[in-house]
């Protein structure tokens, strides 16, 4: 009826305004002007996902916060600053922040509101990752006791059976689905159907049958957000069931696939065939698999 004006503040600003507070007024106002064209992008930059921006500035943020007791503006920071601030961070930490600190100042040179980038020729390095490990049987025992609905029992086994991630699973069709020939694609790779997926999506099929029998949305899983509509499932929906539990669906993703480099061989190729993965995850999964079999191996002599 057009008498409906929304003036709710979206979460994204409330987000950032508290993420900019205790910043120095210049340093504020750059560094705002930066998560913005972030998100929104700019004339040389393409928009980054939600969830990048976040992180940027949430790993950017205590290094300014230090840098407002003393300075006023961007230009200020020295080299000697950068290194003092990442000396006490290892591994990933010291990555990611030191990867953020480059596109600020990156982005702040660029637009002239710095003469010299004090993070640049700072080795990023690399760290090396920890062994993954496998969950422990009453781990998963505990998420299929938790797996209570038709739905969330066939989410649960496309996590730990076929290794689909929580978007993958989200964004599956109906025409995915071939139980004839007893396949699955996922994300464009056909899987063979193994008699737990095969008994489990007739299950939830002929459910969503019966509770939605007119719905248009072609997804393979809908809820009541999503029955009057053509769009997919929430990944937070998708994951709730699991989202309590030592065994998330992400962590049974890692696990399935962390099974396959051990009982088949720690062989990336392999892996990179079955699951689709690029060659350093591929290589992480068979390194860590390598290591437990190698640790197996040396408990008897123990």
């Amino acid at each position: 009826m057009g008498i409906f004006e929304d003036d709710s503040e979206p979460s994204f600003e409330r987000w950032l305004a508290g993420r900019l507070e205790g910043l120095a007024p210049g340093i504020r106002s750059e560094t705002e002007r930066w998560t913005r064209v972030l998100r929104d992008g700019g004339p040389r930059s393409l928009p980054r996902q939600e969830g990048t921006v976040w992180l940027y500035l949430n790993r950017v943020r205590p290094a300014l916060l230090g840098w407002s007791s003393r300075y006023d503006h961007l230009r200020e920071v020295t080299r000697a600053d950068v290194l003092t601030c990442i000396k006490t961070l290892h591994g990933h930490q010291r990555h990611d922040q030191l990867v953020a600190l480059r596109a600020l100042f990156t982005w702040a040179k660029r637009n002239g509101l710095i003469s010299r980038n004090p993070a640049s020729r700072i080795k990023v390095g690399q760290y090396e990752h920890a062994v993954l490990q496998p969950l422990v049987p009453e781990q998963v025992d505990r998420s299929v006791a938790a797996a209570t609905t038709p739905a969330t029992r066939l989410i649960l086994t496309l996590a730990a059976v076929h290794a689909a991630r929580v978007a993958q699973i989200a964004t599956l069709m109906l025409d995915d689905v071939d139980l004839g020939n007893r396949r699955l694609t996922i994300v464009g790779r056909v899987r063979p159907l193994d008699d737990l997926t095969l008994q489990l999506l007739p299950d939830w099929l002929e459910h969503r049958r019966r509770r939605w029998p007119n719905t248009a949305n072609l997804h393979l899983l809908i809820n009541n957000q999503t029955v009057s509509t053509t769009s997919r499932a929430s990944n937070h929906w998708i994951s709730a069931a699991m989202r309590a539990q030592d065994a998330t669906l992400e962590r049974l993703r890692v696990d399935r696939q962390l099974e396959e480099a051990m009982v088949k061989g720690p062989d990336p190729l392999h892996l990179a065939e079955v699951f689709g993965l690029d060659e350093k995850t591929a290589m992480r999964y068979a390194n860590s698999a390598r290591a437990l079999l190698e640790q197996a191996a040396e408990q008897p002599s123990q």
